[in-house]
């Protein structure tokens, strides 16, 4: 199958013909029309390495590369009452290759599973009152690949305070999956084994947040998330070995309850430099306790240009259900050997470079916008990874 893939560079002489075309509008007034506000372009490459595949139980390669681009298109139109109407339409594409998915198949030299395409379109839908500082939102997405399918929704309201300073926002999703069940090859057709047809897992979350502006250099956010999944919660084609050597199918609960809670807070510290701090906390009924706490300091090196320093640690404890590689006994009801629900931690660092430049990129006075950022991640399983993104938007 022939693979085409959107690209920023890809995109610019498009644009650059529609920038001729369109005058700048240097007025204040609010257009009546629809018009277009802003387009993203999001481009990215991520890989990974590391010895602790769940498709062979605990072991052997992980290694992962994935190429994602997405295209971000935002639209407004003010209405006769002052009614602010935006529109969100995004489409992301992955292509990966996976030497673990590859090992579905232990014998074969290379499968289907070896590499894959994900597409991922969604609409959203904002209604705004301005005056009265209220906004209600819809949306709805979807995700498709080889094995995997998924429908969402969801509906969103927001109230500011009437000074404005604070913001109260209330959002619930829910997705709706379909997971092709493809054992792995030698377990097929023996008793037990999920291997045809497919399975349902549907994932509902509902979110509450308040942000508030304490004063002119200071501004926080608080947020709790519950989320109920339902279903089909393992992966089909995960083995899993036992202490007398024989192999499994991977086998989790149909139910899991998350409850993560989160603060963010960003202190402008003088002029250039931005202090942003992220805190989280995570519990499940699956036995995994987490905490997350990252920081990140913009600073603005010129008044178009600024460079962000991040840095995100991570360390959560084991799922009752995980065990490494010929360590789960016969008498368990539920088990898995994937190193994601594992006791681990991790770091993850890097810096971003953003651009402004006051005449455009590229000559094109509405590329507005450069984005770039690297990151390097470990974790104490011996995994480790790069990603590298770059982001140019239009306005």
């Amino acid at each position: 199958m022939k693979r085409i893939f959107i690209t920023g560079l890809a995109l610019l002489g498009l644009m650059k013909i529609y920038a001729q075309e369109q005058p700048t509008d240097s007025t204040a007034y609010k257009p009546r029309k629809l018009k277009l506000e802003e387009i993203n372009l999001v481009s990215s490459y991520y890989k990974q390495d590391g010895n602790n595949s769940a498709v062979t139980g605990g072991t052997g390669t992980e290694k992962l590369n994935d190429i994602s681009n997405a295209i971000d298109v935002r639209l407004v139109k003010f209405g006769e009452n002052g009614i602010k109407h935006n529109w969100d339409f995004e489409v992301g594409v992955d292509h990966y290759s996976s030497a673990s998915s590859d090992k579905i198949d232990l014998h074969a030299n290379s499968s289907a599973s070896s590499s894959d395409m994900r597409v991922y379109p969604s609409l959203n839908y904002i209604r705004e009152n301005e005056a009265k500082g209220r906004a209600f939102g819809i949306g709805v997405s979807s995700s498709t690949e080889y094995d995997y399918q998924s429908f969402g929704g969801n509906i969103s309201f927001s109230q500011k305070t009437k000074d404005r300073n604070g913001e109260f926002t209330a959002k619930l999703q829910a997705y709706l999956d379909q997971v092709k069940l493809l054992a792995p090859v030698e377990l097929r057709g023996l008793p037990g084994t999920d291997d045809s047809g497919n399975a349902s897992r549907n994932t509902f979350v509902g979110s509450l947040s308040y942000s508030q502006i304490i004063n002119r250099d200071f501004q926080v956010l608080f947020q709790a998330d519950i989320v109920q999944q339902q279903g089909y919660l393992s992966l089909p084609f995960h083995r899993v070995y036992f202490t007398d050597g024989s192999v499994h199918q991977e086998k989790l609960p149909d139910s899991r309850l998350k409850i993560p809670l989160a603060a963010r807070a960003s202190y402008f510290l003088g002029d250039n430099i931005i202090l942003r701090g992220y805190y989280r906390f995570y519990t499940d009924d699956w036995g995994i306790q987490s905490h997350t706490a990252e920081l990140e300091v913009p600073v603005k090196i010129t008044p178009f240009l600024s460079v962000s320093p991040f840095y995100r640690y991570y360390t959560q404890t084991a799922a009752k259900y995980f065990d490494g590689y010929q360590m789960h006994g016969p008498q368990r009801d539920f088990y898995t050997s994937n190193y994601d629900l594992s006791k681990f931690n991790s770091n993850f660092v890097g810096i971003g470079l953003r651009m402004t430049p006051v005449h455009g990129l590229f000559g094109i006075e509405r590329l507005n916008l450069l984005e770039i950022r690297y990151g390097h991640y470990t974790r104490s399983t011996n995994l480790n990874s790069d990603i590298i993104s770059i982001n140019i938007r239009y306005k």
